[in-house]
């Protein structure tokens, strides 16, 4: 969890300090519509939550003509989730009556996930013992990878990785958007209008 927040505030800090910099000559305290979509897509993707998941994943191959081959592969990964700013519109950003600035962001998705090799290993491979002659599959190891990648992403997906990453990502715009001068900022999450 503690690592988690680190991750997060990091990548805080370098798009706060990079949605700065542009800001420094354009500055528009009104916050106007096309200036604002022009300067957040520039932070591209944010990824705004990672997680760590840790899958065990079993694969079990019959052999022609007789036997079986098996693995067990513990396999960890680091999930990011965030929101793609460059898929923001001008149309997502526009003033209400009320003056305050209105900012409908993209919906967050899972930017990258990526293997930790060190913490990934195989923890048992084995094959039937009265068949000796059978050589070992090649790419039994590579299938139950891309089995525990996909279980891994299915796995941040149910622990709310999403959720977590809209939130954040409002969070961060919402701060971005305050320390540029803007001082009434309605953030809607995709799909609001």
């Amino acid at each position: 969890m503690l690592n988690r927040r680190r991750g997060v505030a990091l990548v805080l800090a370098v798009a706060i300090g990079a949605f700065l910099a542009t800001r420094r000559y354009s500055r528009t305290p009104d916050g106007d519509p096309h200036t604002v979509v022009s300067q957040v897509r520039q932070l591209n993707q944010l990824a705004t939550v990672r997680y760590t998941v840790q899958k065990i994943v079993g694969i079990k191959e019959d052999k022609d003509p007789v036997g079986s081959e098996s693995i067990l592969l513990v396999m960890q990964a680091r999930v990011e989730a965030g929101i793609d700013l460059t898929g923001l519109r001008e149309q997502d950003v526009f003033h209400r009556p009320d003056g305050a600035l209105v900012v409908r962001l993209p919906e967050a998705k899972i930017l990258n996930v990526a293997v930790d090799e060190k913490q990934t290993k195989v923890w048992d491979r084995t094959k039937t013992w009265w068949t000796p002659w059978v050589p070992f599959s090649i790419d039994l190891e590579q299938r139950a990878r891309i089995q525990g990648l996909e279980a891994i992403r299915q796995g941040a997906l149910e622990m709310g990785i999403l959720r977590d990453a809209e939130r954040n990502a409002e969070s961060s715009i919402r701060g971005l958007l305050g320390l540029a001068g803007i001082k009434a900022v309605v953030i809607l999450p995709a799909g609001l209008t």
